[in-house]
């Protein structure tokens, strides 16, 4: 009887240090764990806050792609922050959607006509409303610091394939390489071979995560081949809107019964998009299922729940706070450690 006791206190003993290690580990560190281990979390969606999130119930709150946002989208509850990458003249890495400077900032003309110095000078604008802020143009290491051990930041990158060993080489400089997910746009065999070159020449330890979009791929098994070139820990599918048709019913080729399998094979998540492009209708990459219907229209479960029902378990969005709110509400979110509630994962590969 004594043993038994005493195996019984020893598991207990273990079992709290184990939570308290957990509890104690980085925000970051607890998304990344998710982010590695899909089939582990398919019963938890992540968010990821586009353009860092700049939006709330259909208005821009913050300048996009600025440090205000992805305080914004952290504080929410966000796991991951997208933002957008170019050069300056000078060959600095800066945050920064368009080619041009008009839309978001003071300053006008193409961004690569300025040093880091001049678009220094530049103050973040708030779209939509005008409104000037205190902010001014990020650099990548600015934003890396401002993520750091706090949220994943995926990098949009704007510029050639071959650039991006060197913004890899700026996240390992700050020794936060892992918490880093760079994307590439994959449609063939020649297209993997030039991004794996670039993969290799960049070294390992961060997320590598292929886009597949049903313009070019109309094949759901080339996700696939791509899980073969690179074994991601996520593909991003893009369903382009088609034609006339309103709402999409399927999801397009890609968001099949097949891609599903590859994807708990794989054990890589299901990455969505429901932001709409800027100057094109709402949900233009989710066949009419975005963030106007979710928001606007009031039909979250039309857009949000219908991805999710597909198997995205990662829902790119420029309405963070209302995707959050509305997947926490209705089953589709875990929550992490410090919370007092569950944070276990299920203990099945459903892919629903």
């Amino acid at each position: 009887m004594r043993t038994i006791w005493l195996s019984l206190l020893l598991s207990t003993a273990l079992s709290a240090a184990s939570g308290q290690a957990l509890a104690g580990e980085t925000r970051a560190r607890q998304i990344l764990d998710r982010f590695e281990h899909a089939n582990q979390w398919r019963d938890h969606i992540m968010v990821a806050a586009h353009r860092a999130g700049s939006m709330q119930a259909g208005k821009t709150l913050y300048a996009e792609n600025s440090l205000a946002a992805v305080e914004g989208s952290i504080a929410i509850g966000a796991e991951i922050v997208e933002v957008d990458i170019r050069r300056s003249k000078d060959g600095a890495f800066i945050v920064m959607h368009d080619s041009w400077l008009d839309r978001t900032t003071t300053c006008k003309g193409e961004v690569i006509n300025y040093t880091l110095a001049e678009l220094k000078r530049c103050r973040l604008v708030i779209e939509g409303t005008h409104a000037v802020t205190n902010e001014t143009v990020s650099t990548l290491r600015e934003m890396l610091m401002a993520t750091r051990d706090r949220i994943l930041i995926n990098l949009d990158n704007k510029l050639e394939v071959g650039d991006l060993p060197g913004m890899i080489a700026v996240t390992r400089d700050l020794g936060m390489a892992e918490q880093v997910i760079v994307k590439e746009n994959l449609w063939n065999q020649n297209r993997i071979s030039t991004v794996k070159a670039a993969m290799a020449a960049a070294g390992g330890g961060f997320q590598f995560m292929p886009i597949i979009a049903d313009d070019a791929v109309h094949d759901a098994g080339f996700a696939s081949t791509v899980d073969h070139a690179f074994a991601p820990r996520a593909i991003e599918l893009i369903n382009w809107r088609a034609g006339a048709e309103t709402l999409t019913e399927t999801g397009g080729p890609l968001f099949s019964t097949r891609l599903r399998a590859e994807a708990v094979r794989g054990d890589w998540h299901i990455w969505a998009d429901t932001y709409a492009i800027v100057n094109k209708p709402g949900g233009f990459l989710a066949g009419g299922r975005g963030d106007e219907l979710a928001v606007q229209a009031s039909l979250p479960r039309e857009a949000w729940g219908f991805w999710a029902d597909r198997g995205a378990t990662i829902i790119q969005t420029d309405e963070p706070k209302a995707a959050i709110g509305w997947l926490a509400a209705n089953g589709y979110r875990v929550p992490y450690a410090g919370t007092g509630e569950r944070i276990e994962p299920a203990a099945t590969a459903s892919i629903n």
